[in-house]
């Protein structure tokens, strides 16, 4: 038993929440030394259904010519259905709260059968282009089943390729390397950034509604990581624009930034709080970048680059600060 959980076991005795009795039998516990393997399961389970997927990809690229685009689709359309008919069938079927899986095997294949799905209608667009000129429709369709079988199964896995596929079908897509590039979507596309923001927004107003309505509330820390993310690279790479609507972006920003901090203290999500303030940093340095660009440092230059250090090793520990204030906030 380490030294912190040694602690918070004695606090709970001192404030009387636990019996001597009880306080024993948690040392005794403990100090069989007993981990869980779930994490590890489950690592193992993920790399598998990747392996399968990509394993299928490459079938599919390897042996077209020999197989036939018939005879893929129709393995492809096999196995996808035998997969959702074993997940139907042993399925609790749908609840408005958690459901808990009674095998994690279930699960994954709930993910695995969902890919396939992906992988079937792209195959049948890009060959067949059964939704003619309209492409878009096939990554809604997709996106369709994907929720249909995220809150059916209660799948966060799936729910992340549902809320990606719709951020795909409203045109929003980017890579690690273009977000605060030069030739990312925003900047070929402005108005795909309001479409953008609507849609982080909409992923918001969402959540506030699945918990009026008590729907699924546990999904609410994916919605809102993926409007944390979306809100705030639409509004930092538009702070690069040279028009004045970069001050419309920056208090676009400002408010996301609030907001989420807000909403990850009633979460206690660290996750949430973190990347809101990489992203608060960022805008801010970047604010600032916008003012001083205009100004004169012929004067003043030595002075800035004397100060340039300090700033970035306050800011650091100023971070570190944050973090440590939140997590005493959301212990108590």
């Amino acid at each position: 038993m380490t030294q912190f959980d040694e602690q918070l076991t004695q606090d709970l005795f001192d404030k009387k929440m636990i019996t001597e009795n009880q306080l024993q039998e948690i040392k005794n516990y403990r100090s069989l030394n007993i981990f869980s393997l779930n994490v590890e399961l489950k690592l193992l389970l993920s790399i598998s259904v990747l392996m399968f997927t990509s394993g299928v990809g490459i079938l599919i690229y390897d042996n077209i010519d020999s197989i036939g685009h018939i005879a893929l689709l129709a393995i492809l359309f096999v196995i996808t259905c035998g997969c959702f008919y074993y997940c139907f069938k042993n399925s609790q079927g749908f609840q408005k709260t958690e459901t808990k899986f009674e095998s994690p095997f279930l699960e994954y294949l709930v993910l695995i059968a969902n890919v396939l799905t992906c992988i079937f209608i792209g195959y049948l667009q890009v060959q067949y282009e059964v939704f003619g000129t309209h492409y878009g429709l096939a990554t809604l369709v997709p996106t369709i089943v994907s929720f249909f079988c995220a809150y059916y199964f209660d799948n966060k896995s799936v729910l992340t390729i549902a809320i990606t596929g719709l951020a795909a079908y409203i045109g929003f897509s980017v890579t690690p390397q273009e977000i605060f590039q030069g030739n990312n979507d925003f900047y070929a596309n402005p108005s795909l950034s309001y479409s953008a923001i609507m849609l982080g927004v909409l992923l918001i107003l969402w959540t506030v509604y699945s918990f009026k309505i008590e729907l699924k509330t546990h999904f609410t820390l994916v919605y809102l990581t993926f409007a944390l993310h979306i809100i705030s690279i639409a509004s930092i790479s538009n702070m690069y624009r040279d028009e004045l609507i970069w001050i419309l972006f920056a208090l676009i920003l400002a408010g996301s930034s609030y907001y989420f901090y807000k909403v990850s203290y009633e979460l206690k999500a660290i996750s949430l709080y973190v990347f809101m303030i990489i992203y608060a940093y960022i805008g801010i340095n970047i604010f600032l970048f916008r003012i001083f660009e205009h100004a004169d440092f012929d004067e003043i230059w030595v002075l800035f680059f004397m100060l340039l250090p300090i700033y970035f090793i306050g800011s650091i520990v100023m971070f570190i600060k944050l973090i440590k204030n939140f997590n005493k906030e959301i212990a108590k």
